[in-house]
């Protein structure tokens, strides 16, 4: 059976790992998430890059895959571990951009220490957008705990978004587990709402780097 790694800090990782199941219920899943340094994780690339590399080592070399549910992670460390353990295959949650032609605004919700990396900047360069990146890194902890409400997202995104001429027509995610809270984002917002993260593209990928056929259709939730 084949044997899949899903690394992260957080519920963001068991999200993924959740979906990779219902995709994959093939092949075996291995959940290291180290909550312990969940801050660390998230807020310090090379903390990341090392927790990780520390964390990973029993699996490297043993597991067909592994795969960062961790957006900070992936931009800043996946090109290293690719390079350094050239005989394991890694995969990564990647900065989505929305697949339409249509110019509305974007609103990006990630943490600060992705919006502080150049991989973000040459992001937001090339969307050719007007976007709106809002930063509240309180969130993934309050994720964690079950402690973050609709009425702190809303209050939150519409205190940024005052006296400015921003218009959110589409949301992007750039912290697994802000997946949680996409349906909350659709009341907040309307039903009609796009919303875009690394999910499907990284559950794309895990099919055909591991050559396994099928897949799933959407491209956006």
């Amino acid at each position: 059976m084949l044997k899949i790694v899903i690394f992260d800090s957080g519920y963001g990782g068991e999200f993924f790992a959740d979906r990779l199941k219902a995709e994959l219920p093939i092949v075996e899943i291995i959940r290291v998430i180290d909550w312990r340094n969940a801050e660390k994780i998230l807020s310090s690339p090379r903390d990341a890059r090392n927790i990780a590399r520390d964390s990973l080592r029993p699996y490297i070399g043993k597991v067909d895959l592994i795969i960062f549910a961790n957006y900070l992670l992936t931009i800043t460390s996946l090109k290293y571990f690719k390079r350094k353990y050239k005989n394991q295959k890694f995969l990564g949650l990647e900065l989505k951009a929305p697949d339409t032609f249509v110019k509305k605004d974007i609103l990006i919700l990630t943490t600060k220490a992705v919006s502080k990396t150049m991989s973000y900047h040459n992001f937001i360069f090339h969307l050719k957008r007007n976007t709106k990146t809002i930063t509240p890194d309180s969130w993934p902890a309050k994720i964690d705990d079950g402690e973050l409400t609709k009425e702190e997202i809303a209050t939150t995104i519409k205190k940024s978004l005052i006296k400015t001429d921003f218009h959110p027509g589409e949301i992007i995610l750039a912290c697994s587990q802000f997946d949680d809270i996409k349906t909350d984002l659709k009341e907040i917002f309307g039903q009609s709402l796009k919303i875009y993260d690394g999910f499907d593209d990284a559950l794309r990928k895990t099919h055909k780097i591991l050559n396994i056929r099928g897949g799933i259709g959407k491209k956006t939730k």
